[in-house]
């Protein structure tokens, strides 16, 4: 599978390059040769809310700014080739910056050279990229984040019990470091709870609630379990309430109008909304000061809250939760 990407790497740049070089390439009206600053932003997915809402802020800092963006993602969250296209398709336009959130975070790694050699800045967002080319990442601190989610999770159930874990993927640096970050501190901090092995949804809801289903079968003295991102925490609400099981905690991660209406009937306890709006305007923000030339921090945390249904309409949370 890594070697069938990495060749689907290599073919792409090349025919993407070789169509530029063609055409006379898209640069003079969409990169460096135009007074509005151009930046290409490449996220992990397009349909779930949570992107929308990235690219929602992306859209007002651009604004703000006079820049002028295009804002794409794959069609799925598993799709890493059909994501690898569409970034070298976006380096073949030459941009004046490039955001990018990688659903591997080694596959890129030729196009990220690309990039350097190019002389594009790389602002990676949400889950960053394997490579030391990105100028800067702006992120939720996902292992922060996910530690957050244990912690509650863990006092919920009394510190005791089976827990399961549906993680949405595992070649992401944000699905690594959430699965991470809940496991370190469950093992640091809650002795009392048994870790099931790590199931992965690929950001399927469908996929995730059958996982559930599964996991409730095989374990009926499950105490929790935890969804890592909106399809995942949705699915696990799906899955409890398709099952009719009662009684286990679940919480999950990121918002979206059917993960907000399971914490208010009370299938899940709650969530960690990250600042999806605020991510958008930070790579925005950053990419602009890396056409500049200026210095930036190598990581600009985004920030994350727990909330559930006693903080769901608390003035700092309440504009964080999309639908």
């Amino acid at each position: 599978m890594k070697k069938s990407i990495f060749g689907a790497v290599a073919l792409s740049a090349a025919a993407a390059i070789a169509l530029a070089g063609c055409s006379g390439g898209s640069g003079s009206t969409q990169g460096g040769g135009s007074s509005t600053p151009y930046i290409a932003i490449i996220s992990k997915g397009f349909s779930q809310e949570f992107w929308q809402a990235v690219k929602k802020g992306a859209d007002e800092e651009a604004k703000k700014d006079g820049a002028r963006i295009t804002f794409e993602g794959p069609d799925t969250e598993s799709d890493v080739e059909q994501q690898i296209t569409q970034l070298t398709n976006a380096l073949a336009k030459n941009p004046d910056a490039l955001g990018f959130a990688a659903l591997d975070s080694k596959a890129a790694e030729p196009l990220m050279q690309q990039a350097k050699t190019s002389n594009i800045p790389v602002v990676a967002f949400d889950s960053g990229v394997d490579s030391k080319v990105p100028v800067t990442t702006a992120a939720t601190d996902n292992k922060a984040a996910a530690a957050e989610d244990a912690k509650h999770l863990s006092e919920l159930i009394g510190g005791k019990g089976k827990v399961a874990m549906i993680v949405h993927d595992q070649t992401s640096l944000s699905g690594k470091d959430r699965r991470d970050g809940f496991i370190d501190w469950m093992k640091k901090n809650a002795p009392g709870i048994t870790l099931l092995p790590v199931q992965y949804s690929n950001s399927d809801l469908n996929k995730a609630a059958d996982e559930t289903k599964a996991i409730l079968s095989a374990n009926p003295d499950l105490k929790g379990i935890f969804g890592s991102n909106e399809a995942s925490a949705e699915g696990v609400a799906k899955g409890i309430q398709e099952s009719g099981t009662k009684g286990v905690v679940a919480v999950g991660f990121d918002s979206g109008k059917a993960q907000i209406d399971a914490i208010k009937d009370g299938t899940l306890a709650g969530a960690i909304t990250q600042n999806p709006i605020g991510i958008g305007k930070a790579v925005v923000s950053a990419a602009l000061k890396a056409i500049k030339g200026q210095k930036q921090p190598s990581f600009i945390d985004t920030g994350f809250y727990w909330y559930d249904k006693s903080n769901i309409d608390d003035p700092k949370i309440a504009p964080l939760l999309y639908q």
